[in-house]
């Protein structure tokens, strides 16, 4: 940010593109929220070895991306767009799934694209490559385009839960918090389970509520069976 006389800050480009595109997502895709947990003890535990195994940091974000790979061919609303007459669903061939970034010059949302066809593996490696591109403010246009499905969290700084804006290309907005601990009972006492809380806000002109939870189960499945992704 620029610094301006009489205590004014001037926004950055990014931050005039950013407003833009979040008041007409606003304005044009009005969106209804879904919140639920998923049980991410097999994958956190898994994670770090895998990496090792492989040669190649797999991040928690890379199995979310797996796994909405795998959901959103299930369920094709999630990877459609309105055309301009607003009376016919435009399913997308392939699949583009972007995240959310933090980077120098504001909130970029790179994009992974063709998700469907790759492996964690390829998946983990595209990850890596955007991030540094976009912390080093290297993106190109093209790495900007073709988003179904956004994946947001701030559960690094402590967030529990949270629903954010989907950009107006995209059929919805997966957010997720901290990584936390919870007892469950049992038996023969308790054991300790490492839950997510995940939010999904979803356009309400072409998904419905039972539509787009039936997708959030079946994401959250995929991540319960983490094996299932590798």
């Amino acid at each position: 940010m620029m610094e301006t006389p009489n205590n004014r800050i001037a926004l950055t480009r990014i931050q005039r593109l950013i407003g833009h595109l979040m008041m007409e997502s606003k304005q044009t895709s009005p969106a209804f929220y879904l919140e639920s947990a998923a049980d991410l003890t097999e994958l956190t535990a898994m994670r770090k070895p895998f990496s090792k195994e492989i040669g190649i940091r797999v991040t928690t974000n890379d199995f979310f991306f797996c796994a909405l790979a795998r959901a959103i061919p299930q369920y094709p609303l999630m990877a459609g767009k309105l055309d301009e007459t607003g009376q016919f669903i435009e399913i997308s061939p392939q699949i583009g799934v972007g995240f959310a970034v933090s980077a120098p010059q504001g909130l970029v949302v790179p994009v992974i694209k063709d998700v469907e066809g790759k492996s964690l593996l390829q998946i983990a490696a595209e990850s890596n490559t955007l991030l540094k591109k976009a912390r080093s403010n290297k993106l190109m246009p093209d790495d900007l385009y073709g988003e179904n499905v956004v994946l947001s969290g701030l559960g690094m700084y402590g967030v529990t839960s949270f629903f954010a804006i989907a950009p107006p290309c995209a059929a919805a907005i997966m957010s997720l918090g901290n990584l936390h601990e919870t007892i469950k009972p049992r038996e023969e006492g308790f054991v300790v389970r490492k839950k997510m809380c995940i939010g999904l806000a979803v356009n309400s002109r072409y998904i419905n509520e039972v539509y787009a939870a039936q997708f959030l189960r079946g994401v959250i499945e995929q991540l319960e069976n983490p094996t299932s992704l590798t």
